[in-house]
């Protein structure tokens, strides 16, 4: 007798929490997220202080600080004159030069159309290619995400540019 009691009990109090807690059951199954909309990351930052022109970076450059921030290039680049390729090509005297100019490197088809057009490298386009390699040039193999501040980038044109017998102006 105990254990029906006991049993009614149970059942019955599920049945009356059932109906005070009841669930509603969503039309489509998963969590609906509230998420404030917000612009893509960088426009912001982009919008709240304007782009310093390289050009004025340039004149502050350093040649030594843009070889430190060039050590993580050396994964896949070399700076030597006659230096080997590596994942990416050899970088020596690639300011001022034909974008693809590397015969012995199998660069992706956005390059080999950029020195079909004759585009070079200045310091304006280097500038923003290390910013977002993929956002510049789409179709690039380049995997680095970029290098976010100016005056490094800055650093390391003016690096590349004494990467020559004759750096240009």
């Amino acid at each position: 007798m105990a254990l029906l009691l006991m049993l009614t009990l149970t059942v019955g109090l599920s049945i009356l929490a059932g109906g005070l807690y009841a669930v509603e059951k969503p039309a489509k199954p998963g969590y609906a997220v509230a998420v404030a909309e917000t612009a893509a990351p960088g426009a912001a930052a982009a919008a709240a202080e304007p782009e310093t022109p390289i050009a004025e970076l340039l004149a502050s450059a350093d040649v030594k600080r843009g070889e430190q921030a060039f050590r993580p290039c050396t994964q896949c680049h070399t700076p030597d004159k006659g230096g080997a390729n590596k994942a990416g090509p050899n970088l020596w005297d690639i300011y001022g030069a034909n974008r693809a100019y590397i015969a012995s490197f199998n660069y992706s088809e956005s390059f080999k159309k950029a020195k079909a057009e004759g585009t070079k490298w200045d310091a304006e386009s280097l500038n923003k290619f290390i910013a977002n390699p993929r956002t510049y040039v789409s179709g690039t193999a380049m995997a680095f995400a970029g290098v976010r501040k100016a005056s490094d980038r800055a650093d390391i044109i003016a690096y590349l540019r004494s990467l020559s017998d004759a750096p240009k102006p």
